[in-house]
């Protein structure tokens, strides 16, 4: 049980099925642990905990997740000893495994990874948990309860698991007054103001379920960072948080602000290679790690969106994450350098300007930074091809950065699974290898010896009770941890272990919520996004259609500059007959891509300005398939709800109706969406709607008139 008191959770016992008497909140996660049906076999199984020698806090905290876990599934509460007895899990360290149980490979899992094995030890049925590591112990036994969880027997258990990346990260956009940015699920759930004398119960159930999922670290406050965030008392607050999270593998890290020591009035520059200026950032480490010994290190915004940085001095990308590297390289710490650059001179194509600042610094940067690179080079777009810079890099260390928090996918009120964007980004072939070079790929990719690896996802976590701000919203959370520790992982599985873990083991329920959620995010892309469409929210919020924004401080601000459509056609010309950012992509990429007979029809308006009756694969004209696209979206919605009726039965009545009430909301908007669009695009084209095309609800004066002065998550 997540929240620890029953209480906390549990609000209210209705008359529903059996299996769904207890009212629940969300607050448990996945990690609710409901009896099993084969509960009395897995509680002979399971009817002790067994570990020799002295438990560390990593150890105990493996120890008590098995109890609460087996509790909840079988009824009953394992004893735990230092015996090996008929029926112990068991948990060992490489040498100190039980006598008589031989397992091959045990270095081969490194500091992390585990093995899961039922065995016979000197003539006792016993399952093991082995790792080299404490915390490789933990995640093993994440590993256990998820595998009895979903179904998987006891018995027959053999498995070995290693994270295929070192650091996997979660970026936290809090601010120190505890509002997000682009945070659609309450507050912060750092209270900072209370800190360091008062420690939530809610940052150890924070640290439980980032450790199931196998998640290592946290930066802690957002990019868009504040000076006071390295000073004395905010330091002292951050270590109140690092001794909570610690026992769960767990490090912290902080954005700084590249302007620190300057606006501290410590330094008289942000100077990179002033001298002054590495001397503080060096003397900055040093306090930082006297006061938390463990600390990760740096997380950089700098030069974007009005954010100082070393380009202030004529200085490079590289000069500026080198100076931070070296202050924190004693201590082991790392900084993530984010490539999310657009400043104040307005480019030709700003999908073009982070290949162009960062492609030219490879193998200029320091071995323990990381550049921290988003899925695609706009910002976190429904869809977007892989950015050019995975592949482009071979001499730098790249990091993903995914977006979790659905700032352009609806916010927490779109049921949107975001488990397929990740995976079809990941598989994505860069082509920059003969054999095939996948994004995956690029991020393990270790050729260059044992330079760090990582991946980053935009926090979607909140003081909700749901955490997330809706139950669905959850699974992008799991499936994020997911693929940082598998990068080559199926989106279809996690989504499947998921819906298990957090709504059912019915089959009947489970097959069709995860046939909803993989239908989902397609479903958003077609009615807000279709065809390679990109950017066409409204303003600053980011709520809404607002494909007319014209009227903003630079043009890359405004959706019209992404959509470029007029009265001859729609689309962005990226080749070389427009703003050839297709030239950032390997060869065997961009002859595909320029041509749009051969691009893929849900990237073409992304690479090409096209005329309104150009004929697609369908037959169709242009203009008769974008309305089809966006029609098809609003179906899809529909779909979900309804879908979502059908399960009223086999899912508890809160989360049903909590569920159900956004899903309606999203039909609703997902019209406006494609009313308000095809109105628009209709006014520009000139064109009448194809047969049998609905008209939209209302005048197109009137969706320009709709304004959100107060939307969540904009600050």
């Amino acid at each position: 049980m997540l929240g620890g008191a029953l209480a906390a959770v549990v609000s209210l016992v209705v008359v529903l099925a059996p299996a769904q008497a207890v009212e629940e909140d969300g607050y448990d996660l996945w990690l609710r642990y409901r009896p099993l049906q084969q509960a009395s076999q897995v509680q002979q199984q399971a009817r002790s905990i067994s570990y020799a020698g002295k438990a560390s806090p990593t150890i105990q905290a493996a120890i008590d997740e098995l109890r609460r876990g087996l509790q909840g599934m079988t009824g009953k509460v394992p004893a735990s000893g230092t015996s090996v007895a008929d029926g112990a899990i068991v948990l060992a360290k490489a040498g100190a495994l039980p006598q008589g149980f031989k397992a091959d490979g045990l270095a081969a899992l490194g500091p992390e990874g585990y093995l899961l094995k039922s065995a016979t030890v000197n003539g006792k049925r016993v399952t093991v948990i082995a790792a080299n590591e404490d915390i490789g112990v933990l995640y093993g036994a994440f590993g256990l309860l998820r595998a009895l969880n979903t179904g998987k027997a006891l018995a027959a258990i053999d498995e070995r698991s290693v994270p295929k990346l070192q650091l996997r990260v979660l970026n936290h956009w809090d601010n120190l007054d505890r509002t997000v940015e682009r945070g659609y699920s309450g507050q912060s759930i750092w209270n900072w103001w209370e800190l360091p004398d008062i420690r939530e119960r809610q940052y150890v159930d924070y640290a439980r379920a980032n450790a199931s999922l196998g998640i290592n670290g946290t930066v802690l406050n957002n990019v868009n960072s504040k000076a006071e965030i390295l000073t004395a008392p905010w330091i002292a607050k951050v270590a109140a948080l690092a001794d909570v999270l610690r026992p769960y593998g767990i490090k912290v890290y902080l954005s700084a602000r590249w302007s620190t020591p300057l606006e501290l009035k410590e330094t008289k520059t942000a100077d990179p290679l002033a001298p002054e200026v590495a001397a503080w950032w060096r003397a900055k480490a040093d306090e930082i790690y006297r006061t938390i010994p463990d600390f990760g290190g740096f997380l950089v915004k700098a030069n974007s969106e009005g954010q100082p940085g070393p380009q202030d001095y004529q200085r490079t990308h590289a000069d500026g994450a080198n100076m931070l590297a070296a202050a924190l390289a004693p201590h082991k710490g790392i900084v993530m350098w984010r490539a999310f650059v657009y400043a104040a001179e307005k480019p030709d194509d700003r999908a073009k300007q982070a290949y162009d600042e960062f492609k030219p610094l490879d193998g200029k940067f320091a071995p323990n930074v990381l550049v921290q690179v988003k899925n695609g080079a706009i910002d976190f777009q429904p869809r977007e091809p892989f950015h050019p810079l995975f592949g482009a890099m071979p001499q730098t260390p790249l990091m993903m950065e995914f977006q979790i928090t659905k700032e352009y996918l609806g916010f927490a009120m779109h049921m949107a699974y975001l488990g397929p964007l990740f995976e079809e980004v990941l598989k994505a072939d860069t082509k920059q290898r003969p054999n095939g070079f996948t994004v995956a790929q690029v991020l393990e990719d270790t050729d260059h010896g044992q330079r760090p690896t990582g991946m980053a996802g935009v926090a979607n976590i909140g003081s909700s009770r749901t955490w997330s701000g809706s139950h669905f919203d959850q699974a992008n959370w799991y499936a994020y941890g997911r693929f940082a520790w598998d990068p080559q992982g199926d989106s279809r599985a996690f989504a499947q272990e998921w819906a298990m873990q957090t709504f059912s083991r019915e089959p009947q329920a489970v097959t069709q919520i995860v046939d909803m959620m993989m239908r989902s995010r397609e479903a958003v892309v077609d009615y807000m996004t279709p065809l390679g469409l990109h950017h066409l929210m409204d303003t600053g919020h980011h709520h809404g259609p607002g494909p007319w924004v014209d009227n903003l401080g630079r043009p890359d601000w405004n959706p019209t500059y992404y959509h470029k459509a007029d009265k001859k056609g729609i689309g962005f010309d990226r080749t070389a007959t427009g703003s050839n950012a297709l030239a950032q992509y390997a060869p065997g990429v961009a002859q595909r891509w320029a041509d749009p007979r051969t691009t893929p029809e849900e990237l073409l308006l992304w690479f090409h300005h096209l005329p309104w009756d150009y004929a697609m694969p369908s037959g169709r004209t242009l203009w008769t398939e974008l309305v089809a696209r966006y029609d098809r979206g609003v179906t899809e919605a529909e779909g979900l709800r309804a879908r979502w009726e059908k399960l009223k039965p086999l899912v508890d009545g809160r989360r049903y109706d909590e569920v159900a009430q956004r899903l309606d909301t999203q039909v609703r908007e997902a019209r406006w969406w494609r009313d308000a669009s095809v109105a628009y695009f209709q006014s520009v084209s000139g064109l009448p709607l194809p047969p049998g095309a609905r008209k939209p609800e209302r005048t197109l004066e009137q969706y320009k008139a709709i304004k959100f002065p107060y939307a969540a998550g904009h600050h």
